[in-house]
């Protein structure tokens, strides 16, 4: 996937960024190599262009976020009950950066937290799955990230509604 200069994307680990230019570098006395700059709210960071590895996409478009609302409301996975396996599982499951995936475990983890409080690491794996979430959101919106997250838990809270009443 190609990249052009002032394209907003998203990198898995970093969050939403801007394509600030292409050039060569080179790291530690290696051999130079095409990366793309990438402006982030909390610095830069160069992604190497041939790394298809990287994780870097394209921002969430309008059609991906309505399906993600009605995935925030859809009914949640049943997560582990061991808070090793879980937080194994969900790890895994956010390795991929997508949004969809972001959507999910927000939605699982908040489930989970409904009948007892989460445990530390699963709390911890919530909060960074939630900015990110957000801060996606909020770009792909036009939104700030705070009216992105009061969206966003409207949409959770639509989905726990649903199912511990069932059908109006």
């Amino acid at each position: 996937m190609t990249f052009t200069v002032d394209e907003r994307v998203v990198h898995p680990q970093h969050g939403v960024g801007r394509v600030v230019k292409l050039a060569s570098r080179r790291f530690d006395a290696g051999t130079p190599r095409m990366y793309y700059e990438i402006a982030l709210v909390k610095g830069t960071i160069w992604v190497p262009v041939a790394d298809s590895l990287g994780g870097l996409r394209r921002l969430t478009g309008k059609e991906e976020l309505a399906r993600c609302r009605s995935l925030l409301r859809s009914r949640p996975l049943r997560l582990a009950d061991d808070h090793r396996q879980r937080q194994l599982e969900v790890s895994d499951r956010l390795k991929t950066g997508t949004m969809r995936v972001r959507c999910e475990v927000v939605r699982d983890l908040t489930a989970h937290g409904w009948s007892k409080p989460l445990c530390q690491s699963s709390a911890a794996l919530l909060h960074l799955a939630g900015e990110a979430l957000h801060e996606e959101w909020a770009a792909a919106e036009g939104l700030s990230v705070h009216d992105a997250a009061r969206e966003i838990s409207a949409l959770l809270l639509e989905g726990r509604r649903a199912f511990e009443h069932g059908p109006a």
